[in-house]
């Protein structure tokens, strides 16, 4: 081929390689991004305004405290303790709300006669501090999807897309929404068999998200590490002294997340294999590790559709569910947790739903998410198997924390429709001192194999 014909045929192809290089963005216009936080809607994209059903208008009056708080830290009852249910549904009357339920509540109550929604008042009485407003009006102007949807560019501390045009988009501000700068308490894990029987789990459990320290100076997401993560089991008994730390990254393209891990039967410390996806977390398997917080980790996996906005019966405002008053024996009862003590609200959320590609692996065939229009935290997942059989359910509690400012996810519920129990894990109710705490300073020291080492020995 001459070099004039090669040269010809690069130059026409240049703007294809261009195209399938480039940022994956729709940009808003400028009449949207107005939009943010002014009269319709609040600056994490929000509808300002209540509904006929009962949805209340957002105030975002409260930031870090509320009328009534008796300290900065520790566990608080919350400014709705003294609420009664509106209402109460089973399955009995569950055909009148079908509307607003999930399909895994709904077999939830067609499974469990003790299982039931109490339905309370809706409040929208919780707001950002002005640095995350600020960040999240920057980044729906900059922020775009990279590497076939495996990063993003922005910065961290404010969500990214607060007005999603795609499914992608929606994820990523699930992964990055606003949490605490750092956590760290001693949780119990109960895992409850289908014959009622609970076998016990109990660690050490620290993180720290570099993205979320507070502050007007906001740290790029193209740093490598987005955050770091500690856990020391001390039960069951064959998992004692058993250490795990690592971290994970921002952009999943150029890394993964990494992990290290103490084994008490060799006294070594060692590079764990790959831990994302589906891997099982210890000490069952009963959930996977990108189950966290509903889901976590890269969403290379799967498709994600962006269904729309719905308003739905959801849990929210969890305080009870954390009190050190409940004891475990109250709240795991076999089958489901005791209802009593999980609170929902009627809420709007963001429908998202995820379809493993062609050619990747992972137990969960598709997953439908339900993320909260307010603080773009996943409130409920439904996840289903590889026959598109609904299997297991992430009934993620949030309370919010005065010490960060910001929703927390706190006892969390994997339930097994099919195997018929379900692990219930960050769970701080009957653990002495100083309950969870937030924001309180680490150092990424306290992460590492080194550190992992300590820790066993």
């Amino acid at each position: 081929m001459k070099a004039a014909n090669r040269l010809r045929l690069l130059c026409q192809s240049l703007p294809l390689m261009l195209l399938l290089s480039s940022p994956v963005h729709a940009r808003l216009t400028p009449e949207q991004l107005a939009q943010l936080d002014g009269p319709k809607m609040t600056c994490s994209g929000a509808e300002r305004a209540g509904s006929a059903s009962g949805i209340p208008e957002f105030s975002g009056k409260w930031v870090g405290s509320w009328p009534g708080i008796k300290g900065q830290s520790g566990y608080e009852p919350g400014p709705y303790a003294d609420e009664k249910p509106q209402y109460t549904i089973t399955a009995a009357n569950m055909a009148q709300h079908q509307d607003k339920l999930t399909e895994g509540q709904k077999q939830l109550l067609k499974k469990y006669p003790s299982y039931r929604i109490n339905v309370y008042p809706s409040h929208r009485d919780f707001g950002y501090p002005s640095w995350v407003c600020d960040t999240t009006k920057k980044n729906a102007a900059t922020s775009q999807v990279l590497d076939d949807g495996r990063a993003v560019s922005g910065y961290g501390g404010g969500l990214v897309f607060p007005i999603p045009q795609s499914g992608l988009e929606a994820i990523w501000t699930n992964i990055l929404s606003f949490r605490p700068w750092t956590e760290k308490a001693v949780c119990d894990i109960a895992n409850v068999y289908s014959n009622g029987t609970v076998a016990w789990g109990r660690q050490r459990f620290m993180t720290m998200n570099m993205m979320m320290k507070p502050g007007a100076e906001r740290p790029s997401l193209e740093e490598r590490i987005n955050a770091y993560f500690y856990a020391r089991y001390s039960l069951p008994e064959r998992d004692k002294g058993y250490v795990a730390v690592g971290f994970q990254p921002n952009n999943f393209a150029r890394d993964a997340t990494q992990a290290w891990q103490y084994l008490p039967g060799t006294r070594r410390v060692r590079q764990a294999p790959e831990i994302g996806f589906d891997y099982p977390v210890p000490p069952a398997g009963a959930r996977t590790v990108d189950d966290d917080y509903g889901f976590n980790g890269s969403p290379e996996r799967y498709t994600w559709k962006l269904i729309g906005k719905k308003e739905m019966i959801v849990p929210y405002h969890n305080f009870k569910v954390n009190d050190p008053a409940v004891k475990y024996a109250e709240l795991i009862k076999p089958g489901v947790p005791n209802s009593d003590l999980l609170r929902y609200e009627l809420h709007r959320v963001w429908v998202l739903e995820a379809t493993l590609k062609e050619g990747k692996r992972h137990i969960y065939k598709r997953r439908l998410m339900y993320l909260d229009e307010d603080t773009w935290q996943a409130v409920w997942v439904d996840n289903f198997d590889g026959r598109d059989q609904l299997w297991r359910i992430a009934l993620v509690t949030q309370h919010y924390s005065q010490e960060a400012s910001t929703f927390h996810r706190g006892a969390s519920f994997y339930l097994d429709l099919l195997a018929g129990g379900y692990e219930a894990g960050y769970l701080v109710n009957e653990q002495p001192g100083d309950w969870w705490r937030m924001n309180t300073p680490m150092s990424p020291s306290q992460f590492t194999p080194e550190a992992a080492g300590r820790a066993g020995h």
